[in-house]
């Protein structure tokens, strides 16, 4: 039985784009590039046909307790915004990784200064700061990842909640300004944590939706269902944060690229779908290798010119 492979590419920094020659054979087979509105969806379909995707906090704060007070999670990314003379951005690399003592530190004492607030902060999988509310909310946000290199006002929460979430994402900037995380960041030339950016929130769910294949990556909608260290054949999701072409891809290359490349020559695979920005490609069994086709920049293929190449 046959199978696809669907891989998301989330890296950030456009000025550091290196060519990526296994990635560009790849790429060089492909289709033409479609639009993709929804790449997680597409990519859950793989794994579970026909199902919705969970909403992103939920997967990331797994099934919630019967008798949780929590009715709405959200993912709460910390960031670093730069304030300039008329507007605040979030820049390029802006989308901060926290260790799981200072998430610990920022959520216990988050929970003290605002416990009467009606939100808390829990730590999840790899060291992922959500925020749990006590009601749900009606609110549209933008994922962190779309915002980098972009002035944020623009991309502030919508919809009847909107205030509530602007509200505490201001008081959450006052709260970080000066907070003893960001002195010890300081001390090892960290860039401080200013604030703390709400995206992907959903009603907590009792169990997650039953997928059939494997996943990896650090997204914190397919880190729920594992992170395994290498290609084990079979229908799977890999959403990788790596830059290709950098010092880390040719990991990435020897445990991923290599081992879907010869599972599609040996018709393993049906197809290897590559996706980033708002583009995805597929690539079928036996239109594996055409070398008359002429490899380019992988990011020409996902029309990656003055855009930052990240999840949408």
């Amino acid at each position: 039985m046959t199978a696809a492979v669907y891989v998301r590419l989330v890296a950030s920094g456009a000025g550091a784009r290196q060519r990526a020659p296994a990635l560009e054979r790849l790429l060089a087979a492909a289709s033409t590039a479609v639009a993709s509105t929804d790449w997680r969806q597409e990519a859950f379909g793989i794994i579970a046909p026909g199902v919705k995707a969970p909403g992103v906090g939920a997967a990331a704060l797994g099934p919630a307790p019967a008798d949780s007070t929590g009715t709405w999670v959200c993912i709460a990314s910390p960031v670093h915004l730069v304030a300039g003379m008329s507007d605040v951005t979030l820049s390029e690399g802006g989308l901060l990784r926290l260790d799981p003592a200072e998430s610990a530190a920022l959520a216990a004492d988050f929970n003290e200064m605002f416990r009467d607030s009606g939100a808390r902060l829990v730590v999840g999988r790899a060291a992922v700061l959500l925020c749990v509310f006590d009601r749900a909310l009606q609110v549209g946000t933008h994922e962190v990842a779309e915002v980098l290199g972009r002035e944020v006002f623009a991309c502030q929460p919508t919809g009847r909640d909107a205030p509530r979430l602007r509200r505490l994402m201001s008081e959450m900037e006052l709260w970080l300004f000066e907070h003893a995380v960001n002195r010890v960041r300081a001390t090892r030339g960290s860039p401080p944590i200013t604030g703390l950016w709400l995206w992907g929130g959903a009603a907590p769910l009792s169990a997650l939706p039953a997928v059939r294949g494997w996943t990896a990556g650090t997204d914190p909608l397919f880190s729920a269902y594992g992170d395994i260290a290498q290609f084990p054949r079979g229908a799977g999701v890999l959403v990788c944060d790596v830059a290709p072409g950098s010092a880390q891809w040719s990991a990435v290359e020897r445990q991923w690229l290599a081992p879907m490349s010869a599972a599609l020559r040996a018709g393993e695979l049906d197809r290897v779908i590559l996706s980033a920005g708002d583009r995805r490609l597929v690539v079928l069994k036996g239109r594996h290798w055409r070398f008359w086709r002429r490899s380019r920049p992988w990011w020409e293929s996902f029309a990656l010119h003055d855009v930052e190449l990240a999840a949408s």
